[in-house]
């Protein structure tokens, strides 16, 4: 072979290598950009592709809440949701044109099937000529618990605005996760595309945003249910349950002239009273007290422990990317009055249901406060576990483990003693919090409950909002509104 036609087919032999490492890079490496939505909105063969696969079914105990059905309509598959409105906020919705919301958008990759573990099983399907079918995400949720909680809150009235979380002390596990007002995710995955269009701009505009997870995504004052952190700040300190504080009709505040007062202007039970007979009455003036005594920089530290200022989630679990951060005031040294307020869970306190749910559930722990998680394991279409999520701890020592039982005893007082008692539960120990946030001038104040059962192993520790029931102001309570829900989560759970 003479040079000039060795040159030329050494040439074409590099331009084959280079052709054949480009259709690799494409086909392999860039698949999932090339055919992503979020990537390529607008490519609407890769749109109806996807929208007919065989997407995988999220499950709670072996059940789907979301799967997809074969359907004659041109598209192959329907995405139906058995239980629409009790696991919206949780399941999320899934459209060909609109988005996707919830587990359907954070576990996209492996509903759809183009998650990397699952490239074995696609290879399969491509050998054997069938079409791709998605894996399966199982929840952790207990569905007796979810369903208490959901019913629990539409109990209050279809116009109600609230959330319950309930967790699993031990491990982290999300055991109910529940809004309202809720909406039907079915709605939006209709085929007919023009009417799933106008439902999703009508849920956007509603002022009541029956799209948001106000599990994880409102932060309001907690009230009263964040005297369970500054409990935990004082038994920390010099404090012990007996130890007397101040339980008079109001507090003399410095620095300016305002008195901060209990609830109704009424006395704790005398002058000087057991932190464990404050904790029962919630009282507001023993509370502020300890705040100013405590200071901002240590009950900063313990709300920080529990879990405020941070997003938290498992290795595998990103089903809670949309958390919003709870918080305790930022100021190094804050003014005596706002650490009276803080300390009692206002002034510029703000929680999740999910962090007060926390802030319950590792006082339960004995002290130790896990990461909660959503997703408990991803599955092949055959239902072989692919990735399973391991707890992890996000805080060991947020308290002792002595100051854990005696918080522990205290909150049981305030359920058979105190503010909580329609949390009771026969013969179960309950241990409880209820909280009642003052708001803005114009609207009522927000009902808050925190519990954990049994009081020594929990099995279950809840959180309940009751943002807005349409009630009047002086029939609005934690354990009014918010208790009677977690007792029946709890309930639930424990099968009482």
């Amino acid at each position: 072979m003479n040079k000039p036609i060795r040159a030329l087919s050494v040439f074409c032999l590099i331009l084959f290598a280079l052709l054949l490492a480009n259709a690799t890079f494409l086909q392999y490496w860039q698949s999932g950009d090339l055919t992503s939505l979020s990537e390529h909105p607008d490519n609407r063969r890769v749109r109806d592709e996807q929208f007919s696969q065989e997407r995988g079914a999220i499950l709670v105990d072996g059940k789907a809440i979301a799967q997809s059905v074969p359907t004659k309509d041109g598209y192959d598959y329907q995405r139906v949701y058995p239980q629409a409105r009790r696991y919206a906020a949780l399941t999320g919705y899934y459209t060909r044109d609109y988005g996707l919301g919830g587990i359907e958008a954070t576990q996209n990759d492996i509903l759809s099937g183009s998650d990397p573990g699952l490239f074995v099983n696609r290879v399969i399907d491509l050998i054997g000529n069938d079409d791709t079918k998605g894996g399966n995400v199982t929840l952790t949720v207990n569905p007796a618990a979810q369903k208490a909680a959901a019913d629990g809150l539409r109990a209050l009235g279809a116009n109600t605005k609230g959330a319950v979380v309930a967790i699993q002390p031990s491990t982290g596990k999300i055991l109910a996760m529940a809004t309202n007002p809720t909406y039907d995710p079915n709605a939006l995955a209709t085929h007919d595309f023009t009417q799933a269009g106008k439902v999703k701009s009508r849920l956007e505009a509603d002022d009541d945003g029956p799209l948001q997870n106000r599990a994880i995504e409102d932060v309001l004052p907690p009230g009263s249910t964040f005297k369970m952190v500054t409990s935990a700040a004082a038994l920390g300190d010099r404090f012990t349950p007996t130890s007397k504080v101040p339980g008079g009709r109001s507090l003399d505040l410095p620095q300016t002239n305002l008195d901060l007062k209990n609830e109704n202007g009424v006395s704790c039970g005398g002058d000087q009273i057991t932190l464990t007979r404050a904790l029962d009455v919630s009282c507001n003036v023993a509370f502020g007290w300890l705040g100013t005594k405590l200071g901002a920089s240590k009950l900063r530290d313990q709300a920080d422990k529990f879990g405020f200022g941070q997003r938290y989630f498992t290795q595998l679990d990103d089903a809670l990317t949309r958390q919003a951060i709870s918080r305790f005031p930022e100021q190094k040294d804050l003014a005596p009055p706002f650490e009276a307020y803080s300390a009692i869970g206002q002034y510029e306190v703000a929680a999740t249901p999910l962090q007060m749910a926390m802030v319950a559930a590792g006082i339960a722990n004995n002290g130790k406060v896990m990461k909660p998680y959503l997703v408990d394991e991803l599955q092949t279409p055959d239902l072989d576990t692919l990735r399973k999520t391991d707890p992890e701890s996000l805080t060991d020592d947020a308290l002792s483990p002595a100051d854990a039982k005696a918080l522990t005893e205290m909150m049981v007082s305030v359920v058979d003693n105190g503010t909580g008692t329609a949390a009771k539960i026969d013969g179960v120990e309950v241990a409880g919090k209820t909280g009642t946030a003052q708001s803005a001038s114009n609207r009522s104040p927000y009902a808050w409950f925190t519990s954990f059962a049994p009081a020594t192993n929990s099995q279950v520790a809840v959180a309940v909002l009751v943002q807005d029931a349409g009630v009047q102001r002086d029939e609005i309570s934690g354990n009014g509104l918010a208790a009677p829900i977690a007792k029946s989560v709890m309930q639930a759970v424990l099968k009482k």
